[in-house]
């Protein structure tokens, strides 16, 4: 499938203000092509239990507004329960903060990077409000999230937002956002080396090409949510930017590491109720099919996700391995990017690229879709059940 090409976009309204933002994003471009000077990095992450206690808490905080009654909170707790109620995003979380604090250092660009989560502590608001109190208030914004969607890009800007107006910062403080960085070459990197090498190791096996598929996972989310991710002036196919931008860097992935070996994108962490669609085929399935046609070897790539985290050693680790072994068909799941050199770098490349203004035109990426946006453009990713909310890093809807 071929993906879009990325188009000039205007800023809507010229002079649109964008809510929190530093001075040369405020007036809403969509890439900021001015030099900035960000005092300090925000490493914004999920979060997660660090124990058996903290897992329904954590769970009422990640559904929170849903009205979802604990015993169906219970049937997801299990997948925590089964690793000793510790996520281990938490830990990766701390270890790619570390790594981001010596390769900023390295480059001696002298940027502090405080840590906060969307769901446990650390919290965001703790850690905006300790920039704050050292006198850092020009703040750089790091997802841990590299497509977009609303749960991957809007509600972290909403979070920002509801942060600085919680602690009354909002005069004080403003926070930008890198772009999203599905296609950087430091993302991309991880993916291309693991199908590389899944791929000859079947090969090396003696199992036939055609007998190998590369399945490309990432999180299923609602269809409505999908087909409204990314700006509302391009027409990116059922699945929304979402769908196209891992089908286009899946694409880049394959180029150069296994032309020759068949693949799919695949969907998995479905949570929705079965009366809502959801992005599809289910990885599970998809395997399932895979056998029945005469496929004996499958590469499984983590496409939408950073780091191995639960979705990736429960859904894919575990079940996705398990429905893998049920069906005789061989299987290995290949690396995220988690601290790997390459993608830490990237990341770096991304504030660089910030402090310094640089053009759209000089920024590394790998799909015709990119590079995206560092101010997100009016009605991105809506939310359809909870309506807008304030955020910041984009232009208000």
């Amino acid at each position: 499938m071929t993906s879009p090409e990325q188009t000039p976009l205007q800023t809507e309204t010229p002079g649109t203000p964008v809510p929190f933002a530093s001075a040369h994003a405020a007036s809403g471009p969509p890439w900021v092509e001015q030099p900035t000077a960000y005092d300090a990095v925000l490493l914004a992450g999920f979060g997660g239990p660090e124990g058996q206690d903290d897992v329904i808490p954590f769970l009422r905080n990640v559904t929170r507004g849903r009205g979802i009654p604990d015993e169906r909170l219970e049937e997801v707790a299990h997948h925590y329960r089964h690793f000793g109620g510790v996520s281990p995003i938490n830990a990766q979380n701390r270890a790619l903060k570390a790594a981001l604090e010596a390769e900023i250092a390295r480059r001696g660009l002298a940027l502090p990077v405080y840590w906060g989560n969307r769901n446990w502590g650390p919290y965001l608001e703790e850690a905006v409000q300790e920039a704050a109190d050292a006198g850092h208030t020009t703040l750089l914004a790091v997802a841990t999230s590299a497509y977009s969607s609303f749960s991957s890009c809007r509600q972290y800007r909403e979070d920002f937002a509801r942060v600085l107006e919680a602690t009354n910062l909002g005069e004080k403080v403003t926070i930008d956002k890198v772009r999203q960085f599905f296609d950087h070459p430091g993302f991309v990197s991880t993916f291309v080396e693991g199908v590389r090498e899944a791929v000859s190791g079947f090969l090396a096996d003696g199992v036939p090409a055609e007998q190998i598929r590369v399945l490309f996972s990432t999180h299923s989310i609602p269809t409505a949510d999908a087909q409204r991710s990314g700006p509302r002036d391009r027409d990116f196919g059922p699945g929304g930017a979402y769908e196209a931008q891992h089908l286009a860097v899946a694409e880049v992935v394959m180029a150069q590491s296994a032309p020759e070996i068949g693949w799919k994108l695949v969907y998995q962490s479905r949570s929705g109720p079965a009366s809502q669609p959801w992005l599809e085929p289910d990885i599970n399935d998809e395997i399932t099919e895979l056998a029945a046609a005469g496929v004996t070897a499958v590469a499984i790539v983590p496409l939408g996700f950073v780091s191995d985290h639960m979705e990736v050693l429960w859904d894919l680790d575990t079940e996705a391995m398990e429905t893998a072994e049920e069906v005789g068909i061989r299987a290995v799941r290949t690396p995220t990017p988690g601290i790997d050199p390459a993608y830490v770098s990237g990341l770096v490349d991304l504030i660089a690229e910030r402090l310094a203004g640089r053009p759209a035109d000089q920024r590394p990426h790998r799909t015709s879709l990119g590079p995206w946006f560092d101010v997100c453009r009016p009605g991105c990713c809506e939310n359809i059940r909870a309506g807008f909310k304030p955020a910041a890093a984009g232009v208000a809807p």
